[in-house]
């Protein structure tokens, strides 16, 4: 079985972004997305925290996860860590779209440790900015807890009106709501995917290796003393 998961995270991409690529990833893929979920009230809490994350992920054995990138787990490491981990324990193939990676049991250890040291670096340059509005940000809608039914329905050529009977709202704010988030676009995967090249290389090129202080220690001398 395919299944996705999006988390909304203020400093990162948006579920709408998120939600576009994944969809446009099945279709090039031929990939059935089966099941789902939108996480929009985890932000930065731990893991231990989030119980419908972690019943979700643990409902899936042997499946396929498409996620849009790394951070999407958690953007605590050690909770990244934890999640990778148990999910290629239970026989998940994860597939981060952005970085054009699919981590499985017999991935190169590298590639792994190289996407959690971009997060770590990813981390520490968001802790030092914390200014302006985060990109890909959204102001929330009285719409968004139907985001995932909506996406459903749309796939299954239901029409805003039938929607909006179903959800009892008006039709007007539904439609608004649909096409100012293309989800019409979403649901059906049209966006374009950008072709990733050499991924896995890129991804261990990019790993920061600590360096020594500019006042380096003479052992030599320290021994006599």
């Amino acid at each position: 079985m395919v299944f996705s998961y999006m988390r909304s995270d203020s400093h990162f991409s948006g579920v709408y972004e998120q939600l576009k690529m994944i969809s446009a990833y099945a279709k090039a893929h031929g990939l059935d997305i089966e099941d789902e979920m939108v996480d929009q009230l985890s932000q930065n809490s731990r893991l231990s925290e989030r119980d419908e994350a972690v019943r979700f992920m643990r409902s899936h054995q042997n499946d396929t996860l498409l996620i849009y990138d790394l951070w999407v787990l958690s953007s605590n490491i050690e909770d990244v860590v934890q999640m990778v981990s148990c999910l290629l324990k239970n026989g998940i193939e994860i597939h981060l779209i952005k970085p054009s990676i699919v981590l499985n049991a017999q991935s190169d250890i590298i590639v792994a440790l190289g996407l959690i040291d971009q997060l770590r670096q990813t981390m520490q340059s968001v802790e030092k900015k914390m200014i302006g509005r985060p990109k890909g940000s959204r102001s929330s809608s009285k719409f968004d807890p139907y985001l995932e039914r909506i996406l459903i329905y749309l796939r299954e050529g239901k029409s805003v009106s039938e929607m909006a009977r179903i959800f009892d709202v008006s039709r007007s704010s539904l439609k608004d709501y649909i096409e100012s988030r293309e989800l019409k676009e979403v649901a059906m995967g049209s966006t374009y995917l950008e072709k990733v090249d050499n991924a896995e290389a890129t991804i261990i090129e990019t790993i920061e290796c600590p360096k020594p202080h500019n006042n380096p220690i003479n052992h030599k001398a320290k021994e006599k003393q």
